[in-house]
């Protein structure tokens, strides 16, 4: 006997499952994070921790996105060969318009970062539609449906290679994840997929990012097979690294490593990683025709008593209203600031239009003498908010245009997350400039920080456009200083002796 499910039932489930990973982290999550913030010895590490576990509870309780990068969202459909559904419309259209109702909805909307073009327009859709579908047909009476929403930061630092059949997926893995920085946001997790093709091993990858958490439980019964034995070996190698939360050095990098084979072509070893970032967001349920799915919330008991605040004490207040190129100058790697005053906002697209304004002897819209910018593309605010989650974009996507800012523009300094490369150090270097690095996966808690927000150039652009935000007591981190010392290259270097199990290269 077939079973209907409604058109109706199917929309409203995706629209629901968006909302409610936007605001709950995995229980899994919570509980491994909350353990790796217990064991964690780097104060910097443990500061970010905090902050996330913070962003995390306030979220749950709030009901607002964990990061401002509200994710691509991806589909998995496991569709029983008994259910028919109640519908003209394709599976793709069912769950776009479930995409669009989701990140409309006008209690909690979330940020549209889909763009229509890769290649020329690149134009905002405006609802985060197209989402991305994968379907199978399985025996049975229900859809199993597996919903998340991807952030660009960790999307971005996904990695594919065809090895040879004798090389080491081990010795593969950790020369790769130090050349993927920060910009994914650890801790987290890592999905890996081994052999079929090469496109099969990059979808196993990101399945497999849909698991549980599950390495406590691994680590505290022991390995039953070769597979979790391998877990467990790049489990405690990768955090052997010493990359630590945000790339700051320490414990704890992953929480996980999750692997998933397919046989193969004997002259192939297809492998594919894909880190998930601290703000994991994925759901699980069913459909069997009864209604929409029912997806209940966890209790906030599941959090620790983790609750991050400004330390006058050990933090440096900075006037961003009085800010000379002196006093950034004066300032220490791993230094941690609270900022107070106006910054002003912009990312990719803004900086490619002031390239371009600049180019053309065009004025621009702001005057950048003396401020910082904030690589920031916020979430649209709700009730009283002056502006919804704005935590930070990955800086090194603003490199290329760095030397240019700090030159032509009169700006003395930047706020973004993760890692900073050579020419965009080079430049700060030059021109005895700083950058200051805030903590990717606790948006909501920065936001609350931000006391005013406007839009003051380039409105067009929507979340890319350019705000000026007043702030009190924004946390940051100063990551590289104006001698042009990352704490980025000397923090996972120093833990990674610490730790001892991986001999540290010698620069």
């Amino acid at each position: 006997m077939s079973v209907l499910i409604k058109e109706e039932d199917f929309i409203q489930s995706i629209a629901d499952g968006i909302q409610f990973i936007s605001y709950y982290h995995p229980v899994d999550y919570i509980r491994h994070l909350a353990r790796a913030y217990e064991r964690e010895e780097s104060p910097a590490a443990r500061d970010a921790m905090a902050q996330i576990l913070t962003n995390s509870r306030m979220c749950a309780e709030g009901k607002r996105p964990l990061c401002q990068d509200t994710g691509i969202v991806n589909v998995f459909l496991k569709v029983g060969m008994e259910v028919r559904f109640d519908t003209k419309r394709t599976l793709q259209e069912l769950c776009d318009e479930g995409v669009r109702r989701g990140y409309l909805n006008p209690d909690n909307p979330l940020r549209a970062s889909v763009l229509d073009d890769p290649l020329f327009a690149r134009k905002n859709t405006r609802d985060n539609t197209p989402c991305i579908l994968h379907v199978e047909l399985v025996p049975g009476d229900k859809v199993d449906v597996q919903l998340a929403s991807k952030g660009g930061g960790s999307e971005n630092k996904s990695k594919f290679a065809m090895l040879n059949p004798s090389d080491s997926l081990v010795d593969w893995v950790l020369k790769t994840v130090p050349t993927m920085g920060a910009g994914w946001c650890p801790p987290g997790m890592l999905g890996i997929g081994v052999g079929g093709t090469a496109e099969k091993a990059m979808l196993m990858a990101k399945q497999s990012l849909m698991e549980d958490i599950d390495m406590y439980e691994l680590l505290a019964r022991g390995p039953q097979n070769k597979l979790e034995e391998l877990r467990i070996e790049l489990y405690e190698k990768v955090n052997a690294l010493g990359i630590g939360a945000q790339g700051l050095g320490g414990l704890t990098t992953v929480l996980d490593v999750k692997i998933s084979t397919f046989p193969t072509h004997a002259a192939s070893k297809p492998v594919a990683m894909i880190p998930n970032c601290a703000a994991t967001r994925h759901a699980h349920f069913e459909l069997d025709g009864s209604g929409p799915a029912r997806l209940d919330p966890p209790s906030l008991s599941e959090w620790p008593e983790v609750h991050w605040a400004p330390d006058y004490n050990k933090s440096k207040q900075v006037d961003l209203n009085t800010l000379t190129r002196e006093e950034v100058a004066s300032w220490k790697p791993g230094q941690t600031l609270l900022l107070s005053g106006k910054m002003l906002t912009g990312r990719d697209a803004a900086h490619k239009r002031i390239q371009d304004m600049l180019a053309r002897g065009e004025p621009l819209p702001v005057d950048f003498t003396n401020r910082v910018i904030y690589y920031v593309g916020p979430v649209d605010p709700v009730g009283d908010e002056v502006v919804g989650p704005a935590g930070p974009t990955t800086a090194t996507r603003m490199d290329k245009f760095t030397d240019m800012m700090l030159e032509k523009t009169g700006l003395i300094s930047m706020i973004g997350k993760s890692e900073r490369g050579p020419v965009a150090i080079e430049a700060i270097k030059k021109h005895g400039s700083a950058y200051l690095m805030a903590v990717g996966g606790a948006a909501y808690l920065v936001s609350k920080a931000i006391r005013g927000a406007k839009v003051l150039g380039f409105a067009d652009l929507g979340m890319e456009a350019i705000y000026e935000f007043d702030v009190k007591d924004m946390p940051v981190t100063v990551a590289v200083d104006a001698q042009g010392t990352s704490v980025h290259t000397t923090g996972p270097k120093e833990w990674q002796a610490r730790i001892g199990k991986i001999p540290v290269a010698v620069a």
